[in-house]
Parts: structure tokens; C-alpha cells; sequence
């Protein structure tokens, strides 16, 4: 199999398919162009010594050339690094010192970037700058290129962890883990794809959300996806890309479902006509989910993975009604469970670690060049997410929260997730995220961290109204009993919010009130 050909080589014989929706320069890109643009890059960077194996890095953001270079770079046979752009000079020297990479396509303002990096890193023999200069040497390659044949357990891409802790590591996937993402896009996409359906989401190419959860998927079905540089997100741009584009299908992380919610957006208002959304890497709550269906008239269906083992669950709406909190059941290819620290599968309601039996479609080749990690992640023949939950007696599993952060407080297991689901349906709070801190008599005590709605001014007695409004939905021992307001909550690259920080910051302050 070939990636290039599953999605590109084997629809542009249709002469007027379209591929891409390039937004911002107005213009749609057909297969056939793609394909000839594909095979111009692959002969431009063979000259330049890339071959079977080799990484190829790929700073740029949605754009035609994104899509070029990863498909350019499977012909070869060489493995694609995508970079998000925002990536700071630490960032990308370690993930090009560690990868290896040989080659890196980016625009002038990456190049600038990557100029002072360039003593640091050996490998890295060529940088191809999109624009005029690159656009010439296309200009001269032939617009046919005979695709290297490969076979499904080849490697194709090199992802990065997001790093919330320690240095991210590359998570190597094979030329298989298109076919195994296929279910995974079906079942929340309410079996993708129909007749004029077109997808388009706000996240980044880079990561594996936004390449394998939408691009790839997309163009392997012959279905257009639509392509917007957003600088930041900006609901009120969303909603109308969406509308003035005819968006039928989109990935919707969390945070832009609250940021689209706290800006009042109605997308049915706007002319959204979606058909599809779907959702994941943190838990929405039962607020923002109505409100979801209240907007775009849909319900959102809620997914589950990571970077090494990537949309194992999901929810079908039209098969199965999502269950309040649950983020889904096992997609079909996938063996998931609950497991203990020996990994044995654990009875039905007990809290244990979510795991995914091997071998598996979209399972990770190993991390790159660390064999130590890649054995320290399964317990036998399990995939150990690091994520804690429980799956009930018809298989919907639901998420408690990190491993790392579930709340140990006087004997009770807290995940805080349940907690953040229950403080997001307070009128006041716009977003949250829940920690433990150390506490001399419970082990643990529960804090909150809150973002109000506009208009809405921090007090004792809205702190003390929200620790009640808790008490009575959940449990006494469930409650925070700290709450700090803060104007945002700090937050991964990906969207997801970063509890670490928030920790770092409490133990922080308690050591200066000590001293």
C-alpha cells in the first residue's frame, strides 16, 4: 500500500474532484492538479538525497503545500514530521535534533526561525522554502512520479507528543494507521461519507488530530476538505468559514465548542448546515453538549485517543444515544478495556487504566530511538493510555481523568473530570480544570481552578455558591474545597489544558506562604 495513491493517485483521473477548499486565496484544488503537484515535490526532493526512511519535517500550517509534502514524501518512501507553526526554538530543535530529519519544507517565516537552529542540527541538509524559489524548481520537474511500493508495517509518519511532562517523544506509525483511523472517523461522523459531505477543522495539520482524523481520511474518500490559516481561533470566523464554505463535517476540539458557546455564536443563525461534529481530548460536559445541539441542531459525538494508539472510541448518535459522560464504545478494529496494574481486565464500574490489546490497526511502531519508553507503555499485550476510567455492562467506557491526575482524598479515588463536568453547568463558570493538593489530613484536597463569564467579578460568596452547587450534585468528599479564579487556564499547544502548571503554581504559593 501507498498513502499518496490511496489518496490522491487513485481519484485524479476524475478530472473536476475537488481536493482541497483553499479558503483564504478563493480557489479549489482538483485531484488532478494535486497529483501532478505531489509528483513535481517528490522528484525536487529525491534530487535533494531524500529517500526510503528518511524524515521529511513540515512546518507549515493548512495550506495546499502541507498536503503536497506529506503525500510527496510517502511516494519516496520517507517519513513525514509535521511541526506546528507557533512551535518556539526549543521546541523545534529537539524535535529535528531527535528525529533526525534531512530535509524541512516551510515558509520564510519559518526558514527565519530555523536559520539560527541550523549549527545544532547535522542532519538537516536541505530547507525548502515555499514561494517563488521552490515554485521554480516544481516548475522544472516532471508531473509523474512512480510511487515507491510499500508495505502496511513501513513507517510513515513520525508524530510528537504534546510533552506535558519531560521531553516530548516521537510516536512512529506505520503505512496501516490510515486504514485503522477509517472506523474511527465513520462512527462520530455518522457514517462518513455521504453524498456532498465536506470537512474542515480548526485543528492544526500537525497534529495527529487534525492529519488523521480529518485530512487523510477525507482525501482517502474523495472528499473535499476545506483549508483556513487561523492565526487563533475566532468563533465568529468559524461559524462563517463554515456557513460561506458549505462545511457538512467538522472536528470541533473542546475548547473551540466553549470559546464558539461563550461568544453566543447560533451556527444555525449564521447558515451552518452541518451534518456532522465530532469531538475530543477533554471531556465537554452535559452544558456545553446541549448547547451544541441547540446551535448547529446536531449532536456532537464524543472520541477517544492519543498520539501512540489514536480514535480507539467514539459515539454514534444515530446507532446508540451518547450516555451522559460516557466519550463512547470500542470503534469496530479495536480491542479496548479496563485494566488493573498486573493487566487484568477489571469487573464492569471499576476505575482501573484504559488500555488497547495489540495488535492494532492504529497502535505506534514504538517511540523513536527510546525502546525503553515503548516497553515501559504495555502491561503484556495491553497499551496503557495513562488515562484512568471505567466501561459499563453494553461497553460505553467513560474518562475519569490522567492517571497522574486523579485525586486520592481521604481514601477516595476522585477523577476530576467528573468534577470540571459538573462545575461547567454553574451559570458563572465558563471554563475549569480540577487538581489535587497535597493536604496534611486527607492526602489530598480537591482545588478548582475557574474562568467566569464576562461581567462576572470574583468573590468569596460566588466561591462559597460554587462549592455548594458541587456538594449537592456530587458528594461530599467530591467538592473543592479550594477554588482560585484566574482570567484563563494555561494550555497545551493541542487545547488541552495543562494541570501540571496549574499544580506547579499551588505547590508554588504554599511554599512561599511557609516561608
Amino acid at each position: 500500500m501507498n498513502m499518496a495513491g490511496l489518496c490522491c493517485t487513485r481519484h485524479a483521473d476524475e478530472r473536476d474532484r475537488p481536493a482541497l477548499i483553499l479558503a483564504d486565496e478563493g480557489r479549489t484544488v482538483g485531484f488532478r492538479e494535486l497529483e501532478r503537484r505531489v509528483s513535481k515535490l517528490a522528484h525536487v526532493m529525491a534530487a535533494h538525497g531524500v529517500g526510503r526512511g528518511d524524515r521529511v519535517a513540515i512546518l507549515l500550517d493548512q495550506q495546499l503545500d502541507t498536503v503536497t509534502a506529506h503525500l510527496a514524501t510517502n511516494k519516496l518512501g520517507a517519513i513525514s514530521l509535521p511541526l506546528f507553526r507557533l512551535f518556539g526554538p526549543d521546541a523545534l530543535q529537539h524535535r529535528l535534533a531527535d528525529s533526525g530529519a534531512r530535509l524541512l519544507l516551510t515558509d520564510d517565516a519559518g526558514a527565519e526561525r530555523i536559520a539560527p537552529l541550523r549549527s545544532g542540527l547535522p542532519a538537516l541538509a536541505t530547507v525548502l522554502v515555499t514561494g517563488d524559489a521552490l515554485e521554480t524548481l516544481l516548475g522544472r520537474a516532471k508531473d509523474s512520479f512512480a510511487a515507491e511500493a510499500r508495505d502496511s508495517e513501513d513507517p510513515a509518519f513520525l508524530i510528537y507528543t504534546s510533552g506535558t511532562s519531560g521531553q516530548p517523544k516521537g510516536a512512529l506509525h506505520a503505512q496501516r494507521v490510515l486504514f485503522g483511523h477509517l472506523p474511527g472517523v465513520q462512527m462520530p461522523h455518522e457514517f462518513f461519507p455521504q453524498a456532498g459531505d465536506r470537512f474542515w477543522t480548526p485543528a492544526d495539520w500537525a497534529w495527529i488530530g487534525g492529519l488523521l482524523d480529518v485530512l487523510l481520511p477525507s482525501l482517502f474518500f474523495g472528499i473535499p476538505v476545506v483549508a483556513s490559516r487561523l492565526d487563533r481561533f475566532d468563533p465568529e470566523k468559524a461559524a462563517w468559514l463554515m456557513a460561506q464554505h458549505g462545511v457538512r463535517n467538522s472536528f470541533l476540539p473542546p475548547t473551540a465548542l466553549k470559546m464558539m458557546r461563550n461568544a453566543g455564536i447560533d451556527a444555525r443563525a449564521a447558515g451552518v448546515s452541518i451534518r456532522s461534529i465530532g469531538s475530543g481530548g477533554e471531556r465537554l460536559g452535559d452544558e456545553v453538549l446541549d448547547w451544541a445541539k441547540r446551535s448547529f441542531g446536531v449532536t456532537v459525538n464524543e472520541f477517544y485517543g492519543q498520539t501512540e494508539c489514536n480514535l480507539v472510541v467514539a459515539n454514534i448518535a444515530s446507532l446508540a444515544t451518547p450516555r451522559p459522560e460516557s466519550m463512547g464504545m470500542a470503534v469496530p478494529g479495536h480491542e479496548v478495556a479496563i485494566i488493573d496494574d498486573d493487566g487484568n481486565e477489571l469487573p464492569y464500574g471499576t476505575p482501573g487504566s484504559i488500555a488497547v490489546r495489540r495488535p492494532d490497526p492504529v497502535m505506534f511502531l514504538g517511540y523513536w530511538n527510546n525502546e525503553e519508553a515503548t516497553s515501559a507503555k504495555y502491561r503484556g499485550d495491553w497499551l496503557v493510555t495513562g488515562d484512568a476510567g471505567t466501561m459499563d455492562e453494553d461497553g460505553f467506557l467513560t474518562y475519569l481523568g490522567r492517571e497522574d491526575d486523579l485525586i486520592s482524598s481521604s481514601g477516595y479515588r476522585i477523577g476530576p473530570a467528573e468534577v470540571e463536568a459538573c462545575l461547567m453547568r454553574h451559570e458563572a463558570v465558563t471554563m475549569c480544570a480540577v487538581v489535587g493538593v497535597p493536604d496534611a489530613v486527607r492526602g489530598e484536597r480537591v482545588k478548582a481552578f475557574i474562568v467566569l463569564r464576562d461581567g462576572i467579578e470574583p468573590d468569596d460568596g460566588l466561591a462559597n455558591d460554587i462549592r455548594e452547587f458541587v456538594r449537592r450534585r456530587l458528594a461530599a468528599h467530591e467538592y473543592p474545597r479550594e477554588i482560585e479564579f484566574l482570567p484563563s487556564l494555561p494550555m497545551t499547544t493541542t487545547g488541552k489544558i495543562r494541570r501540571m502548571d496549574l499544580r506547579d503554581r499551588t505547590c508554588f504559593s504554599m511554599r512561599n506562604a511557609r516561608q
